[in-house]
């Protein structure tokens, strides 16, 4: 599903509110490095990241990233975690979706000082789907934590989600890593592939119960400068995108 760092400068466009940022975020420096755990309910390997449509008639999915070491300014983010959870409309594609989610959920840890949440919802509104324009946005503040028992993967937020995740073997051997989709943000820009044994989440007025669909696992090293200009490349796509498809309905 996915993240981000969002401050889409189009002019020709509507900006989703998330996806452009407030003068503190725009003069912010910032970089983290980690791992994304991922999980969805397409099966794998999710056809959002190839700009297809999902596999079923919406995507719920989530994002979570483990930050092994960053800073926001001189703010020290190291050994937290943020995540989020959403669902894109029926039967769009994820480019169609930005701005549209049904609901969108940013998880922030909850052992983050006062100044480190501030920070990490800052960096959550730009790399994950966050609230950009989802009439159903919310927040909220809870253990997000990680077990890893041989191949296993197990990721729990708060009392609310939990997935487990194991990846799958290449048919030559070794992992079946996906790199540079055509979806691909700088956190995505490669990923091992896998499948989940379960996934479950009841917030947000959901009730998922799923096992067997997509999982991903990727290490990413991002900043803002990066992100900065990953941003104003979206932009033009989807200002394309659109100029596009207003031409073929004339």
């Amino acid at each position: 599903m996915k993240t981000v760092l969002l401050a889409f400068l189009a002019a020709v466009m509507t900006i989703p509110p998330a996806l452009s940022a407030s003068k503190e975020e725009k003069a912010t420096k910032w970089k983290i490095t980690g791992q994304l755990e991922e999980a969805c309910s397409c099966n794998a390997a999710c056809p959002c990241w190839f700009d297809s449509k999902p596999t079923r008639m919406t995507c719920g999915g989530n994002q979570v990233l483990f930050i092994q070491k960053g800073n926001y300014g001189n703010v020290k983010l190291d050994g937290l975690a943020i995540a989020n959870y959403a669902e894109s409309p029926e039967d769009q594609t994820m480019m169609d979706s930005f701005g549209k989610w049904k609901f969108s959920t940013n998880y922030i840890d909850e052992k983050a000082n006062p100044e480190q949440r501030k920070a990490l919802e800052a960096i959550a509104a730009l790399v994950l789907p966050s609230n950009n324009g989802s009439a159903n946005f919310k927040t909220a503040y809870v253990p997000i934590t990680r077990k890893i028992e041989g191949k296993d993967h197990i990721i729990t937020i708060g009392t609310v989600a939990t997935f487990t995740g194991h990846l799958v073997e290449g048919g030559l051997g070794g992992s079946s890593k996906i790199t540079n989709p055509p979806g691909a943000d700088p956190i995505h820009h490669q990923y091992v592939q896998g499948k989940t044994t379960k996934m479950t989440y009841t917030d947000s007025d959901q009730n998922w119960d799923w096992k067997d669909t997509n999982y991903m696992l990727g290490t990413f090293t991002v900043d803002s400068d990066q992100y900065k200009k990953y941003a104003a490349g979206l932009a033009q796509k989807i200002a394309a995108k659109q100029k596009a498809e207003g031409t073929e309905k004339k």
